[in-house]
């Protein structure tokens, strides 16, 4: 596989020209996008990291083996930077959601030690109401032991969705997510 970096952008005229299907990560900040792009790839330093919640600010596009891509968005939440930033980040991502013809799924990324947060919710309904595919994907299962995964994952499922766990540390659920993606890249 080979994925490369394509652009970083804070405005629709610079979002990729090439219609090629979109796959894209969306979830609170430091919930871990970018290393689940990273891990899917098998490519560290592909999608940028850091503890520090809120890094990324902008729709950054990753081209994979030249026919599709995986999306980062910026994440919402706690991300420490000023309410002006986070309502222009919300306006970026409902635009690129909305409007996006070549979005064919959703990922939507939950930390299953928080589990369903307001504004997860809030995404979820949005998704529904706009008839937009997406998929669940419980991200950090490496930092639960057993007992503390079936909890997370089971009140995950009482919105009546299925999570696929992930953990970046084991590779756990990248077969999993691939094999999800490429029955909508399929159609």
């Amino acid at each position: 596989m080979h994925a490369e970096f394509i652009v970083s952008s804070a405005r629709p005229a610079a979002f990729p020209s090439d219609r090629l299907p979109e796959i894209a990560f969306l979830g609170r900040s430091n919930v871990g996008k970018s290393s689940l792009i990273n891990a899917l790839t098998g490519q560290k330093g592909l999608a940028f990291t850091s503890n520090t919640p809120g890094r990324t600010q902008t729709i950054n596009f990753y081209r994979v083996d030249g026919a599709f891509y995986l999306v980062d968005l910026p994440g919402y939440g706690y991300a420490r930077v000023p309410p002006g930033h986070q309502l222009e980040w919300k306006k970026l991502i409902e635009e690129y959601l909305e409007k996006r013809d070549t979005l064919k799924l959703s990922c939507l990324i939950l930390d299953p030690r928080r589990g369903w947060m307001d504004n997860d919710l809030d995404l979820k309904r949005w998704l529904e109401y706009h008839g937009r595919q997406y998929l669940v994907i419980a991200t950090k299962t490496d930092k639960l032991n057993q007992s503390e995964q079936e909890h997370g994952l089971r009140a995950i499922r009482q919105e009546g969705t299925e999570p696929l766990p992930f953990s970046a540390l084991t590779g756990r659920g990248v077969r999993e997510i691939w094999q999800a993606i490429a029955k909508i890249l399929q159609r």
